[in-house]
């Protein structure tokens, strides 16, 4: 499906992290996880980049979520206001999550949390009967996106456990330190056996964690994947 759509407003998630709120077109229907291509421009200037959702299908409005990295697309993408107009294709991927599965560890890294987000609100607004723990990996504290809204679902719904963990803490910090690694996984998901993972992120963050449930020993049927090209 191709459309235009236009912004209906933005919001600022992390110092370098912006999300952008597009009005949902009738008929338009996607499944949470899945991505769309974004087009930018017009002429010789025209962009196009594809984006996980970070809304939930279940949400009145499409919203994607970029790391502001200073490329022209990024530029332009963060330039935008409330009525811009800009066109969409989609939606694409199986990286999906329709209340399949009882149990679900999620492990992601940086902006990789978009489709994570997309599933967890999902599940909430369906009040699906699945328990998800999340392990979100930042470099820095103030890299955490959707920071407030996860304690929120996770304060909100006793199903939903959020573990946040950085790898350049502060020295204030109080939370996990380091990468997700095994210790991590054993001690918030001692039943991580039975759990179907979903992790998302830069490729080698989540070939990491693809090699480490493996080693583990989580079935490789269990286990879903998808990586962010061009973020490290």
């Amino acid at each position: 499906m191709i459309f235009k759509t236009n912004v209906i407003e933005t919001v600022q998630r992390t110092p370098d992290i912006k999300s952008i709120r597009f009005e949902k077109p009738q008929g338009f229907h996607y499944l949470a996880g899945q991505y769309i291509f974004v087009t930018l421009g017009n002429g010789p200037d025209q962009m196009t980049k594809h984006f996980t959702l970070s809304s939930s299908p279940t949400e009145g409005f499409l919203e994607i979520t970029k790391r502001l990295t200073g490329h022209p697309f990024a530029n332009a993408l963060a330039s935008l206001s409330s009525g811009d107009k800009v066109s969409m294709m989609g939606a694409y991927g199986d990286f999906t999550f329709q209340g399949e599965y009882d149990k679900v560890g999620m492990l992601s890294g940086g902006i990789g949390i978009t489709p994570l987000r997309s599933m967890i609100k999902y599940s909430i607004d369906k009040k699906l009967s699945v328990n998800i723990i999340l392990l979100y990996s930042n470099r820095f504290e103030d890299d955490i996106a959707f920071r407030n809204e996860l304690k929120n679902m996770q304060t909100e719904n006793s199903n939903i456990k959020v573990v946040e963990t950085i790898t350049k803490p502060g020295p204030d910090w109080k939370g996990e330190s380091g990468r997700i690694n095994a210790e991590m996984i054993k001690k918030f998901m001692p039943d991580y056996m039975e759990s179907t993972f979903y992790s998302s992120g830069p490729q080698k963050m989540v070939d990491a964690m693809v090699s480490l449930l493996k080693e583990l020993g989580v079935p490789e049927k269990q286990i879903r994947q998808e990586y962010f090209p061009g973020y490290d």
